[in-house]
């Protein structure tokens, strides 16, 4: 294990540092925008921003990166994004957070091309797994454990984003100090939608509509949170049940899918994270049944993108998974961006349990959709069927590796 970790040990650490010091904020954003009397539909509106930042980053920060090289661009995009995470304590205005989030989001797909085309470099083919697990270690416990920077604000209103200023600007010294050797230009080519669809139209459907419900939960889900009863605290505490809800489920429903047609596996997780989103919005209430709900949703909605990525991949070739793994994150920023605005509404007609409600629709509509490709289509036989592996949301250089990927 120590042989696996240390020729990528200073990115780790940078990923952990980057997650702690970013994970929170959109829900600190949400809190303080909440508090200051704004409607659902506005704080909606500036987390959708952070997601069209987002998507237009995967788009065009591989080229800025090949220009510029990984040491400075990386340090260019956190630097960028730390000058953003204290400029909310200048002006508390709707539409100029808007343009620190689309910012915001633009430079952590940057940040996320520089890191994971590192990682894929340092890569053996006999340790991509392993790697590949540390960074999902690395990336979610950061955002799970940077929840908790929250409580600062109790003090001082400014200090969670100065926090977060300092945890991003640290973040930038194991990178720069490395001498970790940088990769060779990165590869940013995505396969085209339309292609991607009628390679796997479960697979397409299926990211596209996580993404609107990951969106919404991210973008509105301390507004929930705060509607029913919890207090600072309580709402860091949920968040964090969320997201380490979402790492403990993913590897064995990831493993269910390879033993069966994992079609069903991905409807019997759209069935419980719709189950669960119901349960949210008739009985939101109780600290404690509030985390193990939590929990639980995270358990099966973060899970979703990975199943529908390794059905996607179920129907392809080994020289085609970058590319399509850029097409799903493309279309599951997209779905991001649009998930706050149209929760918004639900939540402004119903109230924050609304959140939910709007997240079990979508399930729903997923529903509805795979059990017609059942019905239309066969399985992948057994012998096609690719192994499940776990994979972020973030950029097509994830998916370089997982050890089924094709060497660079």
């Amino acid at each position: 294990m120590t042989g696996t970790i240390r020729p990528v040990a200073t990115l780790l650490l940078a990923i952990f540092m980057l997650m702690a010091g970013s994970g929170f904020l959109s829900t600190l954003i949400s809190l303080r925008l909440e508090a200051s009397g704004a409607p659902p539909l506005l704080i909606g509106l500036v987390a959708t921003a952070y997601f069209v930042g987002l998507t237009f980053g995967s788009m065009l920060a591989f080229a800025i990166v090949a220009r510029a090289g990984h040491i400075r661009a990386f340090a260019a995009f956190v630097s960028l994004f730390s000058a953003t995470s204290l400029s909310y304590t200048l002006h508390l205005d709707p539409l100029f957070w808007s343009m620190l989030r689309l910012a915001e989001g633009f430079c952590m797909a940057g940040v996320f091309v520089c890191l994971e085309s590192w990682l894929n470099e340092r890569a053996e083919p006999a340790t991509r797994g392993s790697v590949l697990a540390f960074y999902m270690i690395a990336l979610y416990a950061g955002q799970a454990v940077g929840q908790f920077l929250l409580n600062l604000g109790d003090t001082w209103p400014a200090l969670p984003f100065i926090a977060a200023s300092i945890l991003l600007s640290l973040a930038v010294i194991p990178v720069a100090l490395t001498r970790i050797p940088a990769p060779s230009r990165p590869e940013g080519g995505i396969m085209r939608l339309t292609q991607l669809y009628r390679t796997s139209p479960l697979g397409f459907v299926g990211a596209a509509v996580t993404g609107v419900m990951m969106g919404a939960f991210y973008g509105l889900g301390a507004v929930f949170a705060r509607g029913v009863g919890l207090n600072t605290a309580g709402t860091a505490l949920f968040m964090s049940a969320t997201i380490l809800g979402g790492v403990a489920l993913q590897w064995p429903l990831g493993r269910l899918s390879d033993l069966v047609d994992r079609r069903r596996v991905i409807v019997g997780t759209f069935l419980a994270t719709l189950i669960v989103c119901i349960g949210l919005f008739e009985f939101a209430e109780g600290r404690y049944q509030m985390m193990l709900a939590g929990a639980l949703f995270g358990g099966t909605c973060f899970a979703l993108y990975p199943l529908c990525v390794a059905h996607t991949n179920d129907h392809l070739r080994s020289t085609q998974r970058v590319g399509a793994s850029g097409g799903l994150i493309l279309i599951y920023s997209l779905g991001a961006a649009a998930g706050p605005l149209a929760a918004a509404g639900m939540m402004e007609g119903l109230g924050p349990r609304g959140l939910f409600l709007f997240i079990a629709g979508c399930a729903s509509i997923v529903l509805i959709f795979a059990g017609f490709r059942i019905w239309a289509a066969p399985p992948v036989p057994d012998a096609l069927q690719r192994r499940y592996q776990v994979l972020p949301r973030t950029t097509p250089a994830a998916a370089s590796l997982d050890p089924l990927a094709p060497e660079n």
